[in-house]
């Protein structure tokens, strides 16, 4: 696709996805971190841990996938939680080069622990939003997590 010589003006960013999308990210990382703030988990690990808890043993490149995210992003973010023993990361007995994800039994009773603070967050978005815009938001937000490269 052939790049537009543009003379849009992108100070204030009103009408850019990205910008607003990555805005109002922040915003709801920052919402829902307060509110898991109790069980020492941020949200982004939350979700790592219930993933895990869900779909069982991953890969690195698995987990990446499910979270639309690099592995070396994803690397990063697994540490402080193989840290704290919430997650052991082992090689694969198929391939010595991939390595799986293990949730542990401490990571586990971390995961349940935080789950009641993240469906006080959740409750509170929804009402904040109203059920249908919430509805509409994350059809949409799925639709968005599809696209890989640009159309």
């Amino acid at each position: 696709m052939k790049r537009q010589n543009s003379k849009i003006d992108l100070n204030n960013c009103p009408d850019c996805v990205n910008f607003n999308l990555r805005k109002a990210m922040r915003a709801v990382s920052q919402y829902y971190d307060k509110i898991l703030a109790p069980t020492n988990l941020r949200c982004t690990q939350f979700t790592i841990l219930t993933i895990l808890s869900r779909l069982g043993v991953l890969s690195i490149t698995e987990l990446a996938e499910h979270l639309v995210m690099d592995r070396t992003t994803l690397t990063r973010n697994l540490k402080p939680l193989e840290k704290e023993g919430h997650l052991t990361i082992l090689p694969d007995t198929a391939d010595k080069r991939s390595r799986r994800i293990v949730l542990t039994n401490t990571g586990k009773a971390a995961q349940e622990m935080a789950m009641p603070y993240w469906q006080q967050a959740q409750s509170e978005m929804v009402g904040f939003m109203g059920e249908e815009d919430t509805k509409q938001l994350i059809r949409l937000l799925q639709r968005l997590s599809t696209i890989h490269q640009p159309l």
